[in-house]
């Protein structure tokens, strides 16, 4: 599966939230020789580490977070920028060779969208403990993004512009070409054509190598 760590990647089979909450996801800091602790809102970066520890954990792998916030180098979102408009987060990964999507917008900030994930797998890891069931059969009605019939939306071939293409090649080539030519960054570019070109690709790429 190809997606972008930005713009969002929001999965086709998943309503957005339009009221949202504010999160109470913090952090203890110790302060002073006395060991005072005080409650701290948390960063972006604070979040996307109790993410990494939780995705270590399960043995995740191939992870892409996907926002709207820019990212680094390393591909993990910087701090230093403004709060996107749309906070919401979609985390993509392998988990025992399956691929998976964990999607959350309830909240405000995107720091707390994340720190939600890392939550939500840190319970299902403890959930998994009874014995009733392993992570992968939890994690299972967030596999398979829906085709394009199912989820409403235009097939593949319409969306990349390559209704006769034969070969990978071919529409792989459509593909960046309609990448580039919606991408935010670019003179009338749009997030969500963007990103309506990313889902077609996912879904080009699982039909062409299946």
């Amino acid at each position: 599966m190809t997606v972008t760590a930005y713009p969002l990647c929001w999965p086709l089979n998943k309503p957005r939230r339009t009221n949202r909450e504010f999160g109470r996801f913090g952090k203890s800091v110790v302060r002073g020789d006395n060991a005072w602790r005080s409650k701290e809102d948390v960063s972006v970066a604070d979040a996307c580490q109790r993410l990494q520890a939780e995705l270590d954990r399960i043995g995740a792998r191939e992870v892409v977070l996907s926002t709207n916030l820019r990212t680094r180098i390393d591909g993990l979102p910087r701090s230093d920028q403004p709060r996107p408009t749309d906070p919401g987060v979609a985390l993509y990964f392998q988990l025992k060779g399956k691929p998976h999507c964990l999607p959350c917008d309830t909240y405000r900030l995107v720091e707390h969208n994340i720190c939600a994930l890392a939550a939500h797998i840190e319970a299902t890891r403890a959930i998994e403990r009874y014995g009733v069931a392993d992570l992968a059969a939890m994690f299972t009605g967030f596999q398979a993004l829906p085709s394009p019939e199912t989820a409403g939306v235009p097939p593949w071939r319409v969306v990349l512009g390559c209704p006769a293409a034969k070969t990978f090649e071919e529409v792989k080539q459509a593909y960046r070409q309609r990448a580039s030519e919606t991408h935010p960054d670019r003179d009338g570019g749009d997030a969500d054509k963007f990103n309506l070109v990313q889902q077609a690709w996912v879904m080009a790429q699982q039909e062409l190598r299946a």
